[in-house]
């Protein structure tokens, strides 16, 4: 009986201590923003085929010589409805200059779900109201898997011109990370 109470004494004591511990070390958020992560990357862009909103397959490949941000996303993410408008804006500000953003949609319904969402969801960037305006794909375990695997959405990558990761972005994106790399030769 006495060991019994230690262990439960143990138990607790260890789980309070987490609990307290975990406390003590988050950082504190201001309401409506979100935790970003970027971690620099440097390796070869994944070989990854996938079909777009209309059926046709589009290639990772495809895009090299442009910078691509590859947005890991879902319709029922909180956070990627939040990022959405600097993606439109990044689109819309960059798109001349060699950039695109790709929209990997990894909902589980598939395009069944994502297509009306892309087609009736509006977003305000500027004072306008807009429909997403990149390239949505429609993801799956094994895209997000080339990529290392996706811990949670949104999740990010840039890529160069010359088709190699360069940023890992967990959350949204440092505009001034992607600004760099669009500027950028490579």
């Amino acid at each position: 009986m006495k060991k019994v109470a230690i262990i439960v004494f143990t138990v607790l004591f260890l789980v309070g201590l987490t609990i307290y511990m975990d406390r003590a070390t988050r950082l504190p958020l201001k309401p409506g923003v979100t935790m970003e992560v970027s971690t620099p990357v440097s390796k070869p862009a994944p070989e990854i085929k996938l079909k777009d909103l209309d059926g046709k397959d589009v290639a990772l490949a495809d895009l090299k010589g442009k910078v691509v941000f590859v947005n890991f996303w879902a319709t029922w993410c909180g956070p990627c409805q939040e990022e959405i408008p600097s993606l439109i804006d990044m689109q819309n500000k960059y798109a001349g200059k060699g950039f695109t953003v790709v929209g990997i949609a990894m909902d589980d319904e598939g395009k069944s779900v994502v297509a009306p969402f892309v087609a009736k969801e509006k977003y305000q960037v500027n004072g306008q109201e807009l429909l997403i305006n990149y390239p949505i794909l429609i993801g799956n375990d094994e895209a997000a898997d080339k990529f290392g695997g996706i811990m949670g959405y949104p999740t990010s990558f840039l890529i160069s011109r010359s088709g190699k990761q360069i940023m890992k972005f967990q959350g949204s994106p440092d505009p001034a990370v992607v600004a760099k790399a669009v500027e950028s030769a490579d």
